[in-house]
C-alpha cells in the first residue's frame, strides 16, 4: 500500500534524530506547549478587557475563573477528539497494511525491496533486506508502516495523554494572570499581571525555541509581543466599552 503523500522524505535521518529534543514527536507534549500559550494570552486578553471596562475586582475573578474553566475544557476535549481522530486513522492504515502483509506478502516484499532501491540500495542488497524483513509478521508492519506511511507504531499518541495535558497546562497558563487579583486589587493588581504574565510569555517563548531551533531571545520576545499586543488591545476596547456605557 503506498501513500505517497504520508512517507517520509528519503535522506539521512541519524542527525536529524540525535538533534531532536526528547519527547518532541509527543502529542502531549506538543499539547502542553500550546496549552501554556494559549491559556496565558487568553486569560490575560480576557482579565485586561474586564480590568479596562469596570476595574471590580470580584467580578475581574469571577471572569478569570470562568475564562480558566472554559478554556481547559475546551482545549482538552479539542486535542482529546483530534488526538483520537488520528490514532484511529493511524490505526486503520496499519490494519490495511497488516492485511496486505497477510495477503499479498510477495507484492509486499517487492514494494519493500523497490523503496530500499529508490534509498540507493543496490537491487541484490535491496532484496536481502527486504526477504528479511518479510521472515518476521511483526518486523515487516514496523517496517512498512515507517517506510511506507511514516507511522512510528509505538509513537502514535496518546489522546488522554494530551487532552490531560492541554488541560492541566492551559489552566496552569490562564491562572498567572488571574492570581494577582486573589492577592491584591486596583491598579497594583493590574500590574502585576501584566509583569506576571510578560514574564512567563517570554518564558513560554524562550522554551519553544529549544524545539524550533531559533534564537532564545527572539522567540521570546516575539511571544511577549504577540501576548502583549493582544492584552493592550482588549484593555483600551473594555475602556472604550466602558466609556460608551456610561
Amino acid at each position: 500500500m503506498r501513500l505517497e503523500g504520508l512517507r517520509p522524505h528519503p535522506g539521512p535521518t541519524l542527525d536529524a534524530d540525535r538533534v531532536r529534543p526528547p519527547g518532541a514527536k509527543s502529542g502531549a507534549l506538543r499539547a502542553a506547549i500550546f496549552g501554556v500559550n494559549d491559556g496565558l494570552v487568553s486569560n490575560l486578553s480576557l482579565i485586561m478587557g474586564i480590568a479596562g471596562a469596570i476595574g471590580q475586582n470580584r467580578i475581574i475573578i469571577l471572569a478569570g475563573v470562568a475564562g480558566l474553566l472554559a478554556g481547559a475544557f475546551s482545549m482538552g476535549a479539542g486535542e482529546y477528539i483530534s488526538m483520537r481522530g488520528q490514532r484511529e486513522l493511524f490505526e486503520r492504515l496499519l490494519h490495511l497494511e497488516a492485511h496486505e502483509l497477510a495477503t499479498e506478502p510477495e507484492e509486499e516484499r517487492a514494494e519493500l525491496e523497490r523503496i530500499y532501491e529508490e534509498r540507493g540500495y543496490p537491487p541484490h542488497l535491496a532484496r536481502e533486506v527486504a526477504e528479511v524483513v518479510m521472515r518476521d509478521p511483526q518486523v515487516a508492519l514496523e517496517t512498512h508502516a515507517r517506510e511506507e506511511l511514516g507511522l512510528d507504531p509505538a509513537e502514535l499518541g496518546s489522546p488522554w495523554g494530551a487532552a490531560l495535558s492541554s488541560f492541566l497546562t492551559f489552566s496552569l497558563g490562564a491562572a498567572v494572570p488571574l492570581a494577582p487579583f486573589a492577592i491584591t486589587s486596583g491598579v497594583t493588581a493590574v500590574v502585576a499581571s501584566v509583569l506576571a504574565s510578560g514574564t512567563a510569555l517570554f518564558a513560554v517563548g524562550a522554551t519553544m525555541s529549544r524545539f524550533t531551533g531559533r534564537r532564545l531571545f527572539w522567540s521570546g520576545t516575539r511571544m511577549l509581543l504577540v501576548g502583549g499586543v493582544a492584552a493592550a488591545v482588549t484593555f483600551l476596547v473594555g475602556k472604550l466599552v466602558d466609556v460608551g456605557i456610561a
